[in-house]
């Protein structure tokens, strides 16, 4: 590979024909990309879990109804009984990557702890589970035409309901789903 071209902090947008159940009609925030593989979180299927009910697994207590209702996401078919949190501002946690100056993505106890407190990060996107691709795997995907890739916003992460999030991502680099022939063509 001469160049490497990452689609960290881009959407993954699935093309209308795809028909793998664990990503049709998804969105996919991508989190890291390089000549290993790709990570991404699904960003708009949602789980019936709050957060409430994980973190009283975990043994950890909510301060508020506000915290313990929020969302938790299936973030991919991937270690879907771990959990990640996507997160502005990056902040200074045991188990972090950092995506961008300031987007990070967390899996360890402590943000949950500061969560639950209330002392957390401004913005949280909660999943279980994570979208992951092998060597080649996300290029190989990508040249069949089962994706659409545009670089991210952190809005339709974080501020956008989740039923608008695919047709949102895909309009961020001008297309219109509702448009698109699930038929690849060639010249």
């Amino acid at each position: 590979m001469d160049t490497f071209d990452s689609l960290n902090n881009h959407f993954l947008i699935a093309m209308p024909a795809l028909s793998d159940p664990n990503f049709h009609h998804t969105a996919t925030y991508i989190c890291e990309h390089n000549d290993e593989g790709a990570l991404g979180l699904i960003i708009n299927r949602p789980t019936d879990l709050r957060l409430g009910e994980i973190l009283a697994h975990m043994g950890i207590e909510a301060t508020t109804d506000e915290i313990a209702a929020q969302p938790v996401y299936l973030g991919g078919p991937v270690q879907n009984d771990r959990g990640f949190v996507l997160h502005q501002p990056v902040g200074n946690w045991e188990a972090t990557l950092k995506v961008t100056q300031d987007t990070a993505i967390t899996s360890s106890r402590d943000i949950l702890d500061a969560i639950a407190r209330g002392e957390g990060p401004e913005k949280i996107f909660i999943t279980l589970g994570y979208a992951g691709w092998g060597a080649g795997q996300l290029e190989h995907e990508l040249a069949e035409n089962a994706w659409l890739s545009g670089p991210a916003d952190s809005r339709i992460v974080f501020d956008t309901p989740y039923e608008q999030r695919w047709e949102a991502a895909a309009g961020l680099i001008g297309v219109d789903l509702k448009l698109l022939s699930g038929e690849a063509g060639h010249a």
